[in-house]
């Protein structure tokens, strides 16, 4: 039987100067699937007050489909990354965009609040639950070499879909209403979504090559790069929980800020839309950030990466505490923009260089579902604080504080994942 290595050098993709490599392919549409998924979920804010208005719904309440919507997608992104493993991104990806794209169908329907939970917040939630997982985790297979870079090019899809499916939404609303509206997005998730599905495949031995580099890193490295840990290997190390409370940590502070600083901002006299253009700056870094923190990360390593993503994120947001001045937040959102972007583009790469490939989709999956499990409980918890204080700096200081404690568990991580033997061990 031929394999790869007897095939001749120019047979072997994945080796710069030899043609086109089919994983670049991969990134495009991974790109464009994220931008659909994500863009049309975070839209949900510009339909928040048409629906309230027309129903009289509290926003307590609206909002809790919302924080259901996440609960699905991080126990779902568990299972959906262990069917990526076995089934491939096109499947998943065809499932999630169906999903996603009928459960923003039905919404058009909604008259009652259990509608409101069950098409969003159940359908959608699901639908979300696969994309980031499948996604990423594919990248990871197609990549060696270049694979940091790769993945923050992907994840740029969730920064172009929060800039520009939102303002989509609000234009056609304004041409017709929320029903219709819902209608055209979900109609272009289902139908763009599912075509680029079409293009995905799991990995490159299914075309028969090999991932990006992976000979060149064979030459260098005696340890093999495409092989690793199970999830039950990978859960019986310290380097696994480690990892875990470090992006339960980011989540709890990226979500608590995300759904507070407008209001924290507001609450200094400054105008709403002054306070959304200091939301939209980190948005808008943390796009470009995360493509140039994933360069950074194939030169310098993914730990260290993370780390100064975390640094910036501990010093911004011990910086909001006491910030006043305009001119002072617009520098605290490009600061804790770029941190977003650095932590969000090393998750997947983390879990690749610690625990290898062998499952990465549901290892992933179960490090999502604790950055979810964060993201939950960061939103209230800041919330109920003031509540509780009537300000915000407890609650800053605590997001700081959770920071500053990822940076020491990054600086703990081994940078290599072991044979399940040694892992056992750790």
């Amino acid at each position: 039987m031929i394999t790869n290595r007897d095939k001749p050098e120019a047979y072997r993709p994945g080796k710069e100067g030899q043609g086109f490599f089919y994983g670049y392919i991969i990134v495009i549409f991974a790109t464009l699937v994220m931008l659909l998924a994500y863009g049309s979920r975070l839209s949900f804010g510009v339909f928040f007050k048409p629906m309230t208005a027309e129903f009289g719904w509290s926003r307590a309440l609206t909002s809790g489909a919302v924080t259901f919507s996440m609960v699905m997608q991080g126990l779902w992104g568990v299972v959906m990354g262990r069917f990526n493993d076995r089934f491939g991104p096109r499947f998943i990806m065809t499932l999630c965009c169906f999903l996603i794209g009928v459960g923003f169908l039905l919404m058009s329907l909604t008259n009652h609040l259990w509608q409101l939970y069950l098409f969003y917040g159940f359908f959608a939630g699901i639908g979300g639950g696969g994309v980031f997982v499948a996604l990423l985790s594919t990248v990871a297979r197609w990549f060696v070499r270049k694979r940091a870079f790769m993945t923050g090019i992907v994840l740029t899809g969730i920064g172009l879909g929060t800039f520009f499916v939102p303002p989509l939404t609000t234009w056609l609303i304004s041409l017709y209403d929320w029903r219709l509206s819902y209608v055209i997005i979900g109609g272009l998730v289902l139908t763009i979504g599912i075509v680029a599905a079409q293009y995905l495949k799991r990995d490159p031995s299914q075309m028969g090559l090999v991932p990006y580099g992976q000979r060149e890193v064979e030459r260098l490295e005696p340890t093999p790069t495409a092989g690793g840990l199970t999830l039950h290997e990978a859960v019986a190390t310290r380097q696994f929980w480690m990892v875990a409370a470090i992006f339960a940590f980011v989540g709890y502070c990226i979500f608590a800020v995300s759904i507070h600083l407008v209001p924290h901002i507001t609450d200094m006299g400054i105008t709403p839309a002054t306070a959304a253009n200091v939301l939209a700056i980190t948005g808008g870094v943390q796009a470009v950030s995360g493509i140039i923190m994933g360069y950074l990360a194939d030169r310098i390593g993914s730990r260290w990466v993370l780390g100064i993503g975390l640094v910036l994120m501990s010093a911004a947001l011990f910086w909001l505490v006491p910030v006043r001045e305009i001119g002072m937040l617009y520098l605290f959102a490009a600061t804790y923009g770029i941190s977003v972007g650095a932590s969000g583009t090393m998750e997947p790469i983390i879990v690749a260089d610690l625990f290898g490939i062998k499952s990465h989709g549901f290892i992933l999956g179960v490090v999502s579902l604790s950055f979810t499990i964060g993201g939950a409980v960061g939103p209230f918890v800041t919330g109920y604080l003031f509540d509780l204080t009537g300000s915000y700096r407890l609650a800053f200081l605590i997001c700081a504080l959770l920071a500053f404690t990822a940076i020491v568990l990054v600086a703990l991580l081994r940078s290599r994942f072991h044979s399940p033997s040694v892992a056992a061990s750790q």
